[in-house]
């Protein structure tokens, strides 16, 4: 499944749990050798909620969020598991998260309270002095950005700039390995494309550059606001896979965007 190109390999864990999640996201991760996804997704039973999603990166590590699985793992329980309401609550590491499911001409979308953006440095985590980490300094391969730092679920830092880095990959990968953070970090370069509209590229902690992150738009949009560079409540996100839009209520962010399947199969694993 995929939410504007950000994509997941998801398995129904309902009856059968896997093993060694980590180590199955690392080998079918892989485009080249295997079925290629940005993760994988295991949706399970939940005693607090409609169903359970937990998420592994394509490098094997586990994360506690992610918004464009999040509306994917929504559309799974309405279809695959047969629960059919139009708002679904779904268990995550960072806490029960409601979906409002969408059925319109313009096919299915999902908008899901993603919570309060967190800034307090220490709960991010990001070692930088003060209350709060918004339009600080800091230097990357000897390069001065002004940067803000905050958490939906899992660490994000965004740097906005009137181009995008020439050298992404490098640029992004120095920040997810800086020493200031602790347990890595989500990058987002947003550039303000007009009143309300900002364009984002993203390297996903554990993935690499991504075509789409749901917790980065998030991350974006309310660092915008934070910042000044937005005014309205309602904010498009111009991402390389496709449009997302949030819509802030103060530190708070619902992001709505679609979720689409891709295929369905088997996969061998010896």
């Amino acid at each position: 499944m995929q939410g504007v190109g950000n994509d997941y390999i998801f398995f129904d864990c309902f009856e059968e749990g896997i093993y060694e999640p980590e180590k199955l996201a690392r080998r079918l991760s892989d485009r080249h050798f295997s079925v290629g996804g940005d993760g994988i997704i295991l949706v399970e039973k939940s005693e607090v909620a409609d169903g359970r999603m937990r998420m592994f990166n394509a490098d094997g590590s586990e994360g506690k969020m992610c918004g464009n699985g999040l509306r994917c793992t929504g559309r799974f329980l309405y279809e695959q598991r047969g629960i059919r309401k139009d708002e679904l609550t779904v268990e995550t590491k960072s806490g029960i998260k409601t979906l409002s499911l969408h059925w319109g001409r313009g096919g299915f979308s999902a908008t899901a309270d993603m919570g309060e953006a967190v800034f307090c440095p220490a709960e991010i985590p990001v070692r930088i002095e003060g209350e709060r980490a918004a339009d600080v300094p800091l230097c990357v391969n000897g390069k001065e950005y002004r940067v803000t730092c905050l958490s939906f679920g899992n660490p994000h830092c965004v740097v906005f700039c009137n181009e995008f880095p020439q050298n992404f990959k490098e640029v992004g990968r120095a920040f997810e390995t800086h020493e200031v953070f602790p347990e890595g970090v989500n990058v987002e370069f947003v550039k303000i494309v007009g009143a309300d509209v900002i364009a984002v590229r993203v390297w996903e902690r554990g993935s690499g550059e991504t075509l789409a992150c749901g917790t980065g738009a998030c991350a974006a949009a309310v660092a915008s606001m934070k910042n000044g560079h937005c005014r309205g409540q309602e904010i498009t996100v111009r991402l390389r896979g496709g449009t997302l839009t949030v819509r802030c209520a103060g530190n708070r962010a619902y992001l709505t965007g679609p979720a689409e399947n891709a295929f369905e199969g088997e996969v061998q694993i010896d």
